[in-house]
């Protein structure tokens, strides 16, 4: 049986799992400071992207993102895993993107995140993206 404390653990981490789509979707880059730790490493490698600390992370999304017309990140099967001041989390993420020409990319794709606690509540300290699927629609 889960605890107050696991149970509270597991969705301040999904907040900050969505509030990672949100800042995302909606071009607010600074945001991601309240997603990520400051000494995280970020791993986008498996779907085209870079690997970077969230400073490089936020300029290389804010010189990328704006190719795509349209894009948006839905998430869930979240597998969340804590153990004290840590967590893993592994979470399903159902990316469509669409280009000017009106053709859509759907990117099927895992977080793989590493989690401390931290003063300002819980941050990632390292995000893998593993790859599932990706198709032109």
């Amino acid at each position: 049986m889960l605890t107050i404390e696991e149970i509270s653990a597991r969705l301040e981490i999904e907040q900050v799992i969505t509030d990672y789509c949100t800042a995302v979707d909606s071009a607010r880059f600074d945001d991601l400071d309240s997603v990520f730790a400051t000494d995280a490493v970020i791993d986008y490698t498996a779907m085209g992207g870079i690997t970077g600390d969230v400073g490089a992370v936020k300029d290389w999304l804010s010189q990328v993102l704006p190719a795509f017309s349209a894009y948006c990140h839905l998430v869930g099967n979240h597998d969340i895993r804590v153990d004290g001041d840590t967590a893993t989390t592994r979470t399903l993420c159902l990316n469509p993107m669409q280009v000017p020409d009106d053709s859509t990319f759907l990117l099927g794709l895992w977080y793989a995140d590493e989690w401390r606690l931290t003063d300002a509540g819980w941050r990632i300290t390292r995000r893998t993206l593993e790859k599932c699927f990706d198709a032109k629609i």
